[in-house]
C-alpha cells in the first residue's frame, strides 16, 4: 500500500516519459537475431485442447537473445506486467516462469525472464488461467518453461541521443550472468535503468478576455539512473523441496531543470528556474521456500523492501526591473518501508485443485517536509508547512481460499473467496487508528468452445492502492499549487468483470478480444480539502467501461515472407460525478483511446529486420477544484527501425523515433478560486518541440 519502488521508478522516468513516451518503447523492444534463411514459423503445437505449446523452432527466424524476446514474439499475446496490490495478493502478472508465479516486487517473471538466455527454453504454453489454480489470473496465460544449464552470460546496451533539450543516455544497459552448482542455480546481473526526457519552446498566458499577457520560452529537462545489483540463488532439496532467494540494491539519481523566459504585456518580464535533486537508495529482499507437508505443499513466501528518498527542489524568479528575487525551497525527507509475509498452501482431491493462503502486510511512510521562502538579503528563511511531516502506517492481514476444477473437457472454474482486515493510522497526528474489514475474491470461467478457439470470463471484488504520500501535504511548484494532506484517504474497491475470446487464425496469425465493466467506490481523485484547499481524496462512485483487441497477423500466406503485423486498439469510457458540479464527467486524466500498430519482417536469406511502429493515445482533463488540466503528446508517435543479426555473435539495432514530429501539448486553465464559483483567471498553453530520438541497442552473450 505504500509508494514503492515501481512507482518511484514511474517519478524518476516521468520526465523521459514525458518528452517521449516511445521511447521507453524503444528501450524495452527486442533485439534479436536469426538465419539467413528464413522459414514461415510452424503453427503451435496442441497439448490437448487447455493449451498451445511454443517450440523454441516457432522463434527460430528471430534468434531470440534471452527468454523475454520469446515472449514478446508470442503473436496475439500481449504481457501484462503486475499490478501494484496491496503486499502480494493474487496473482495479476500473465507471464509464469515453470507454472509458477514470481511473487516478488523487484520486476516479477518479466524481470525474471530478460535474465534467462533463450537456449535455456524448453517451451512456452499458452494456458487458459481458470486451469492453472493460482488465484487472480484470467485470461490466457504464458507458461515458460526454463531449464537450468552452465555458465552463460549476456550483456545490452541501449543509449539514445536527442538533438533538442535533452542530454544523451550514455549509460543505460545490463549485464548478467547465470550458472549452476549442483543443488543450486544463481543469476547475477547489474542493470543501469535510465532515462533522459526534455522538451521546449512556446508557452502563452492569456487572461479571461482571451488577451495574450505573457509569452514565455520554457525548457525542461530529466536525467534519471536507477543502478540495480542483484543476486537470484535457486536451490532445491531436501527431498522435493525448492526455493528461491533474491537480494538486490538500487542507488538512484534523478536531477530536472524546469526554465523559461517571460515576456509580460505590461512590461515586468521576468525568468524562473525550478531545479530538482533526487538521489536515492532502495533495497529489495525477497525469498520463498516450497516442501511437502501433508498431502499438499506449503509454500513459505517473505518481502522486505526499503526506500531512502530524499528530495531537495528549488524555485527562483528574477526580476529584469531589479526588485529582489523570490523563491521557494523545498525539502523532504522520505523513509518507505514494506514487510510481507505470506503462507500459501496446496493440494488436490480428484479434479479438485485446493489452495489456502494467509498474509500479513505492514507498509509505513515517515516523512519530514520543510518548506522555506527566499529573503530579500538572499538566503532561504523557514516557513510553517503544516501537515509536511508525519508518519503513516498499516498493518494488514488477508486469508484467501481457492478452489480450481474442471467442470468438463472444454470448460474450467475457479473460485476465490478472502478477505482482509487493516488497522491505518496517522502516527504523529491527533486521529485514532482507523480499521477496516473488505471481503475480496472472484469466480472465473475459462472456455474452449472448438479448436482454434478460447474464451474467459471473471467477476472480481477488488481492494485497490493508495499512496501515503497522499496523507500529507505536497507542494507543486512547477504549477503554483499544493494538495493539502487528507488523513482520510482509503483505499478504493470495486466490482470488475472481464471477458474475453481468442481466435487462432493458423498461418495467418491470431486475433483477442477483451472487453471490460468496473464499478469502482471511493474512488481517488482530486477533492476539495476544507474550506479552500484541495488535496488526494475519495469520491462515492465511478464506473469504466473498455475494449481492447490484440492481434498478429502473418502476411507469409501471401507471399511477403518474414514480415508481420502486430496491433493494438482501445477504447475506454468512465464516469463518475464532479465533486463541484453534481455533475457526471470522465475520471480525471484517464486513458481513454489508444492506438498501437508494430511492423516488422525478417528479410529471408538474410541477416537484416526492418520496421516501424506507429502509436496514438489520448488521454481526458485531468480535474481539480480550482483548474482543468489536459496534457498529450502526438497527436502520432512514428518510428522505424533496422537490424543486423549476427554482427560478430551480437544483435544491432538502430531505431529512429519521432519521424513525424511529436510535440509537447498542454492546456490549463486556472480559477481564482473554485471553479464552480470563481471567475477565470488565466489560460496557459504549451506548444513544445521533442524532436527526433535516435536509439541503439547493441545486444549478446558471452
Amino acid at each position: 500500500m505504500s509508494p514503492h519502488v515501481f512507482r518511484l521508478r514511474a517519478v524518476l522516468l516521468a520526465g523521459a516519459s514525458l518528452a517521449s513516451p516511445s521511447l521507453a518503447c524503444a528501450q524495452s523492444a527486442p533485439a534479436s537475431s536469426s538465419d539467413p534463411a528464413i522459414a514461415p514459423a510452424p503453427p503451435p503445437v496442441s497439448d490437448a485442447t487447455a493449451k498451445r505449446v511454443y517450440l523454441p523452432a516457432d522463434f527460430a527466424r528471430f534468434a531470440p537473445q534471452t527468454a523475454y524476446d520469446m515472449l514478446t514474439q508470442m503473436p496475439g499475446f500481449t504481457i501484462k506486467t503486475a499490478d501494484q496490490e496491496r503486499g502480494l495478493g493474487q496473482a495479476s502478472e500473465n507471464v509464469l516462469v515453470n507454472g509458477e508465479r514470481i511473487a516478488n516486487k523487484s520486476g516479477g517473471a518479466v524481470d525474471e525472464l530478460r535474465k534467462v538466455p533463450a537456449a535455456n527454453v524448453e517451451r512456452i504454453e499458452l494456458v487458459d488461467a481458470a486451469s492453472l489454480g493460482i488465484a487472480g489470473l484470467v485470461g490466457q496465460v504464458a507458461n515458460v518453461i526454463v531449464k537450468a544449464a552452465g555458465g552463460k552470460g549476456q550483456f545490452e546496451w541501449t543509449p539514445d541521443f536527442r538533438p533538442h533539450f535533452a542530454r544523451a543516455n550514455l549509460y543505460s544497459g545490463s549485464i548478467s550472468y547465470s550458472g549452476k552448482f549442483d543443488w543450486l542455480d544463481y543469476t547475477l546481473s547489474v542493470v543501469d535503468d535510465t532515462g533522459r526526457g526534455g522538451f521546449g519552446g512556446p508557452v502563452l498566458i492569456t487572461d479571461a478576455s482571451g488577451a495574450l499577457t505573457e509569452r514565455r520560452y520554457q525548457i525542461y529537462h530529466s536525467e534519471s539512473d536507477l543502478l540495480t545489483v542483484k543476486a537470484k540463488l535457486a536451490f532445491r532439496g531436501p527431498g522435493s523441496a525448492k526455493g528461491n532467494l533474491t537480494l538486490s540494491g538500487t542507488p538512484y539519481w534523478n536531477p530536472s531543470y524546469n526554465g523559461d523566459r517571460r515576456t509580460r504585456a505590461d512590461g515586468d518580464d521576468r525568468s524562473r528556474v525550478i531545479r530538482n535533486r533526487l538521489d536515492g537508495f532502495y533495497y529489495d529482499l525477497s525469498g520463498d521456500y516450497d516442501f511437502r507437508f501433508g498431502p499438499g505443499r506449503l509454500k513459505l513466501i517473505g518481502v522486505r523492501h526499503f526506500d531512502h528518498e530524499p528530495i531537495v527542489q528549488t524555485q527562483i524568479m528574477r526580476f529584469d526591473s531589479g526588485a529582489p528575487d523570490t523563491g521557494i525551497l523545498f525539502g523532504r525527507n522520505s523513509y518507505i518501508g514494506e514487510t510481507v509475509g505470506r503462507a500459501e498452501y496446496s493440494w488436490k482431491t480428484g479434479k479438485n485443485a485446493w489452495q489456502v493462503s494467509f498474509e500479513r502486510a505492514y507498509n509505513s511512510l515517515d516523512q519530514r517536509g520543510s518548506l522555506a521562502q527566499l529573503s530579500p538579503a538572499g538566503g532561504f528563511v523557514p516557513v510553517p508547512f503544516p501537515g509536511g511531516s508525519g508518519k503513516v502506517e498499516e498493518t494488514r492481514y488477508e486469508g484467501t481460499a481457492t478452489l480450481s476444477r474442471p467442470l468438463g473437457p472444454k470448460l474450467d472454474l475457479q473460485i476465490v473467496l478472502g478477505a482482509e482486515q487493516s488497522t491505518l493510522a496517522r502516527v504523529d497526528g491527533n486521529l485514532a487508528p482507523r480499521k477496516f474489514f473488505r471481503p475480496k475474491g472472484s469466480v472465473s470461467l475459462g472456455w474452449r468452445p472448438s479448436p482454434g478457439w478460447d474464451a474467459s470470463l471473471k467477476l472480481r471484488r477488488r481492494v485497490g492502492q493508495i499512496s501515503f504520500y497522499d496523507f500529507l501535504s505536497q507542494p507543486n511548484l512547477s504549477q503554483d499549487r499544493q494538495n493539502a494532506g487528507n488523513p482520510e484517504l482509503v483505499p478504493p474497491q470495486s466490482w470488475e468483470l472481464e471477458g474475453e475470446v481468442g481466435r487462432e487464425l493458423g498461418r495467418w496469425g491470431k486475433t483477442r478480444l477483451r472487453g471490460y465493466a468496473h464499478r469502482i467506490t471511493d474512488i481517488v481523485d482530486i477533492i476539495p480539502i476544507g474550506t479552500s484547499d484541495e488535496g488526494v481524496g475519495n469520491l462515492p462512485r465511478a464506473s469504466r467501461l473498455g475494449i481492447v483487441s490484440t492481434s498478429t497477423l502473418q502476411f507469409d500466406p501471401v507471399g511477403w515472407r518474414g514480415a508481420k503485423l502486430d496491433a493494438t486498439m482501445g477504447i475506454e469510457r468512465t464516469r463518475v460525478r464532479d465533486p463541484l458540479t453534481a455533475v457526471e464527467r470522465s475520471i480525471g486524466g484517464n486513458h481513454d483511446v489508444w492506438l498501437d500498430f508494430s511492423f516488422r519482417q525478417d528479410v529471408p536469406r538474410s541477416r537484416f529486420a526492418w520496421g516501424g511502429e506507429a502509436s496514438y493515445d489520448h488521454f481526458n482533463k485531468s480535474y481539480y477544484p480550482t483548474e482543468v488540466t489536459r496534457s498529450w503528446e502526438g497527436p502520432w508517435w512514428i518510428s522505424g527501425f533496422i537490424e543486423r543479426k549476427d554482427l560478430a555473435g551480437m544483435t544491432v539495432r538502430l531505431t529512429v523515433l519521432n519521424l513525424l514530429n511529436a510535440r509537447h501539448r498542454l492546456d490549463r486553465a486556472v480559477y481564482d478560486g473554485y471553479r464552480t464559483v470563481s471567475p477565470l483567471s488565466f489560460r496557459e498553453q504549451h506548444n513544445q518541440l521533442i524532436g527526433p530520438i535516435i536509439a541503439l541497442s547493441v545486444r549478446g552473450k558471452f
